[in-house]
């Protein structure tokens, strides 16, 4: 790839990419072009492609509201390569199964690199998972989409989160008791904590004060809850006021908040108009950060960060920025590409989007998957 900016979290950078066996190996390439496939980066960002730690398939028992293969498409036109998939399905993911099922499922389509969250008590009541046996398919583990409620189920799950070396994935409502109880118990125990879609003041601020005590644990927002607020559309959490909106971008300014997630939610039309809260996002996602974080003066570099080396080094992929060795997981954006979002152009099974005609910044015009194109609007 010759002739491109690089962005990433090591910040901006003109270069010439070599990508070989999937990997890069070189960012300053001035050798002989002749046997590669040569890509002219003139005029796009290039940064390292998407990473999701929160996603929704619903794959399987809701292909109605999206399937993995939809899913996928719409993350890759969105310029993510790696999902990682929630495990409130139908059934539950809570099993190898489970597990083994989707993974297999995932290669089989070779769209999306894949993570497999499972559920870390079964059919998310009270009873643990076999976590043991199961850390050995995945180490991501959540509940989400219900909050677990029993204090002493998180406390276990903290403590074998240390012991087995996982990561607890955790839905709070309400999020600002459920935050501060979690907490409470990382000071007692420290286990692998990652607070999903943080958005209300009073839990950006327990974080911020937790985090300067020196407790260490990740948190995600969404671009929903960054691009908007006082918007009656019902996700969970649901959207807050303006001053939870200015405590989201503080809490990203001031790196309490770390992690940039989708929750990428679809449902039917119908399901819906039946209350189900969730919001189809992930092919804008990318767009909405960006439109919000560009005008609040927040570096591409900074987004890069959020989106692409946090959840590779949580999840402890080899990828998520632009360096040699890493895999060729790549996005060619045009950083300064004003569009408007049409719902009816997602990708995705599901439309459920109250931005309809809302201005956003920032086009992704390819994505690339260890060297291999994937996605390509150009």
């Amino acid at each position: 790839i010759k002739n491109a900016e690089l962005v990433d979290i090591h910040g901006r950078r003109n270069g010439s990419i070599l990508i070989e066996g999937g990997l890069i190996v070189d960012t300053d390439y001035k050798g002989n072009h002749k046997g590669h496939l040569v890509i002219d980066g003139s005029g796009y960002t290039i940064m390292p492609s998407f990473i999701d730690m929160h996603t929704h398939l619903r794959d399987p028992g809701f292909e109605y509201k999206e399937e993995m293969k939809t899913g996928m498409n719409a993350a890759l036109k969105g310029g993510y390569t790696h999902l990682s998939a929630m495990a409130n399905t139908n059934p539950i993911i809570d099993n190898v199964d489970g597990i083994v099922g989707n993974i297999n499922k995932s290669k089989k389509l070779n769209l999306c690199d894949f993570t497999q969250y499972c559920a870390l008590t079964k059919d998310f009541g009270n009873e643990f998972v076999d976590v043991k046996e199961l850390v050995k398919y995945t180490k991501v583990f959540s509940n989400d989409g219900k909050t677990i409620l029993e204090e002493e189920v998180m406390r276990e799950g903290l403590r074998l989160s240390r012991k087995l070396g996982f990561l607890i994935a955790t839905h709070s409502e309400p999020e600002v008791e459920i935050i501060e109880r979690d907490l409470k118990l990382l000071r007692e125990i420290p286990g692998n904590l990652h607070i999903c879609h943080v958005s209300e003041k009073r839990a950006i601020d327990l974080i911020r004060n937790a985090k300067r005590e020196g407790l260490h644990f990740s948190c995600e927002v969404t671009p929903h809850h960054v691009f908007g607020y006082d918007i009656q559309y019902k996700v969970s959490p649901p959207f807050g006021k303006k001053s939870d909106h200015q405590a989201i971008i503080d809490g990203i300014k001031d790196g309490t908040i770390t992690l940039c997630g989708t929750d990428h939610a679809p449902h039917s039309k119908e399901d819906k108009e039946n209350g189900s809260p969730g919001i189809s996002n992930i092919e804008v996602a990318f767009s909405m950060y960006w439109k919000v974080f560009s005008e609040e003066g927040i570096a591409l570099e900074k987004l890069s960060q959020m989106m692409s080396y946090e959840p590779a080094r949580l999840l402890q992929l080899n990828c998520g920025e632009i360096k040699l060795g890493r895999e060729a997981n790549l996005v060619f954006v045009d950083e300064k590409k004003e569009m408007t979002i049409d719902i009816n152009n997602f990708v995705s099974k599901s439309n459920n989007n109250p931005f309809h005609g809302r201005k956003i910044k920032g086009q992704v015009l390819m994505t690339m998957k260890r060297g291999e194109i994937k996605y390509d609007y150009r």
